[in-house]
C-alpha cells in the first residue's frame, strides 16, 4: 500500500483527487497549508518520516497571477524555494514526486503548441516563479519525478473562469471577455485522474516534464460563450481584446500545449474540453440544488 502525501488538497486539483481517491488503492494524506507548511523544509521532513510517505503530488502554490505581481517574495517562497524543499527530500528518501506547473512559463508568441523541450520565457511573476519550480526539479535530476504543465484549470471545487462565468451570466446582460488569448481549458477531475492513474507507471532516471490540457482549441471569449450556451443562460458574450482589459500580470497570448509525450508514453486518451465542460457544469448544477 502506497501512503501519499497531496499538497494543497483544498485547491481544484487537490479538491478532485480527494474525490476520487476512494476509486485507488493508496493511502492519502491531504494536507492544507494550515497543516503542512511546505516552506519550512524541517516540517516537511518531519511529516514525511512520521507517516511513511512514498510519494507526494504537489497541487500547492500561489496562483494569484496579478496579486504576485507586487508579492513576489511570497510566490517565490511558494512556487519555487517550496519546491526545492520538496524534491531535496524527495531524492533524499526516494520518494515518487509529482509537481503541477503552468503554461506561463512560456512567453506565448508560438504558433504552434508548446512542446516540453521549448524554450521558457514567462512574462509574470507567477510564472517566472512557476519555472523556478520547475528548475529545482530538474537541477536536482530526481528518479521518478515528473513535472505536469497546464493551463487554464477550472473545477466544481473553488473560484475559477466557470464560476466566475455562471455568477455573473445571472447578473449581467452583457459581458466583455477576451479573444485574442487562445489557449485549452482543463478539467481538474481529468488531470486528477491521470495523475492518478500514471502514478505507479513513473520510473524514469531523472525528472521529466510533461505537458496535460483537454483537447482542442478555444479563446477566453469561446470558452465563455459556451458556458452561457450549456447553462441556457442569456447573458451576450461580447469579444474584447487584451488591450481593453489591463492587468498588472502579462498573460501568454497563445498557450497551447503538445501533450503527445504524455498520450504515447503512458497511453492515454484526453477529453474534448467541451465535453469536459458539460460533465463540470452538470456536476455544479447538482451541488447547487
Amino acid at each position: 500500500m502506497l501512503n501519499i502525501l497531496v499538497t494543497g488538497a483544498n485547491g481544484q486539483l487537490g479538491s478532485e483527487i480527494q474525490a476520487l481517491s476512494p476509486h485507488f488503492p493508496y493511502t492519502f494524506f491531504f494536507t492544507c497549508k494550515d497543516q503542512l507548511d511546505i516552506t519550512d523544509k524541517h516540517i516537511i521532513e518531519s511529516f514525511v518520516e512520521k507517516n511513511t510517505i512514498h510519494a507526494i503530488i504537489n497541487c500547492a502554490a500561489y496562483t494569484a497571477v496579478d496579486k504576485a505581481e507586487s508579492e513576489e517574495a511570497l510566490a517565490d517562497k511558494i512556487n519555487h524555494q517550496a519546491v526545492e524543499h520538496l524534491a531535496s527530500i524527495a531524492k533524499e528518501k526516494h520518494i515518487k514526486l509529482i509537481h503541477i506547473s503552468t503554461d506561463y512559463v512560456f512567453d506565448g508568441t508560438n504558433h504552434k503548441p508548446y512542446g516540453e523541450t521549448d524554450k521558457t520565457n514567462p512574462q509574470s511573476v507567477y510564472g517566472k516563479t512557476k519555472l523556478g519550480g520547475e528548475n529545482a526539479l530538474l537541477h536536482g535530476k530526481l528518479p521518478n519525478s515528473v513535472i505536469i504543465r497546464t493551463s487554464w484549470v477550472y473545477s466544481s471545487h473553488g473560484a475559477n473562469f466557470v464560476k466566475t462565468m455562471l455568477r455573473l451570466g445571472k447578473e449581467k446582460d452583457s459581458l466583455g471577455v477576451i479573444y485574442d488569448q487562445v489557449g485549452s481549458p482543463t478539467y481538474a477531475k481529468d488531470l486528477a485522474k491521470v495523475i492518478l492513474d500514471i502514478l505507479p507507471r513513473i520510473k524514469n532516471t531523472q525528472t521529466e516534464i510533461y505537458n496535460y490540457s483537454n483537447e482542442g482549441v478555444a479563446s477566453w471569449y469561446d470558452f465563455a460563450r459556451e458556458i452561457m450556451q450549456m447553462a441556457k443562460l442569456t447573458c451576450k458574450i461580447n469579444p474584447i481584446e487584451t488591450s481593453q482589459y489591463p492587468t498588472p500580470a502579462t498573460r501568454p497570448h497563445y498557450s497551447l500545449l503538445n501533450k503527445s509525450k504524455i498520450k504515447n508514453e503512458f497511453g492515454i486518451e484526453i477529453s474534448y474540453w467541451k465535453d469536459s465542460l458539460e460533465e463540470c457544469l452538470y456536476k455544479i448544477n447538482v451541488n447547487n440544488e
